[in-house]
């Protein structure tokens, strides 16, 4: 099945920010896996647990593999024991019953948050590939699944020939909602301004049970493909949620208070289905980017 939601655009409100759990309410256990990628996960792994942790949703655990190379049989994270797995991972196959375990755990309804370099990992896993829905690079191309973009008005599944995975140049660039009614992008401006970062597009995959909620245009100009590329979606997989986004190559990126807000939202709702996080009076317009430090 595949699904992609279209609505029309709603000039969202911009609510102040509230983070927090109701008083006495349990926070939900969150588990980071970094320890390889061709990104700088020793920096961004702090950014990505300070913000969640910052919101007063979660309390967040690292589980690192080890390098490259090396022996990764006893690297098993406990996934079960989390309400939500947010991968900074990219890297070399993980033993077969870690690998089972993720996918017993997102299959039995855990929450599965892709950040960014993620999607680039087990392009040989057919079973990752359905729970990400695209994913970029790592051997990807036309028997990965099609390209996926929104020309004129509609989503189009694009099985041409070709890698899957490429960027231009680093630039701030907008973000457009195309689903206002989702929970993660409900009273979202419909477009607003991310700072500079790296683009994904052409990425490529099974793109079943997926929500599309926003994209970017690709732009020809800063060495892209020439297209609105998805930029925040979701994928059902069993009776799990996942939520996906290409953004947050790197530290400034994810300072970002456009992305930081999602990052939020998209793991509350693909731990419990639901967002309470409003959208802060910091998040971005469509002109103007706005980072925390």
């Amino acid at each position: 099945m595949f699904r992609i939601a279209f609505r029309a655009l709603v000039l969202a409100s911009i609510v102040p920010l509230t983070f927090g759990l109701a008083d006495g309410a349990e926070k939900l256990k969150a588990l980071i896996v970094d320890g390889q990628n061709n990104h700088d996960w020793k920096a961004t792994t702090p950014v990505l647990k300070s913000c969640l942790e910052s919101s007063g949703l979660f309390t967040v655990a690292v589980a690192t593999s080890p390098p490259a190379g090396q022996d990764l049989r006893n690297f098993h994270p406990s996934f079960s024991d989390y309400r939500v797995v947010i991968s900074n991972y990219n890297g070399d196959r993980w033993s077969k019953p870690a690998e089972q375990a993720l996918i017993d755990y997102v299959r039995g309804g855990g929450g599965l948050v892709i950040v960014h370099a993620a999607n680039n990992s087990f392009g040989d896993w057919p079973e990752y590939n359905a729970m990400i829905g695209l994913g970029g690079w790592g051997g990807r191309n036309e028997k990965s699944g099609p390209y996926v973009r929104f020309i004129d008005g509609k989503f189009v599944r694009d099985a041409s020939p070709g890698g899957g995975g490429s960027h231009g140049s680093q630039h701030d660039f907008q973000v457009v909602v195309r689903d206002g009614e989702h929970p993660i992008t409900k009273d979202m401006p419909p477009a607003w301004l991310h700072v500079k970062d790296e683009l994904y597009d052409r990425l490529r995959g099974p793109a079943e049970n997926m929500t599309i909620l926003a994209t970017s245009y690709s732009d020809p100009k800063q060495g892209g493909a020439g297209y609105h590329e998805p930029m925040i979606f979701t994928v059902d997989f069993g009776k799990g949620r996942v939520f996906h986004t290409p953004m947050g190559h790197g530290v400034e990126a994810m300072r970002c208070a456009g992305f930081q807000t999602t990052l939020i939202r998209g793991a509350e709702w693909a731990a419990t289905g639901k967002v309470t996080t409003p959208i802060p009076a910091d998040f971005p317009t469509a002109e103007k980017t706005s980072s925390r430090r």
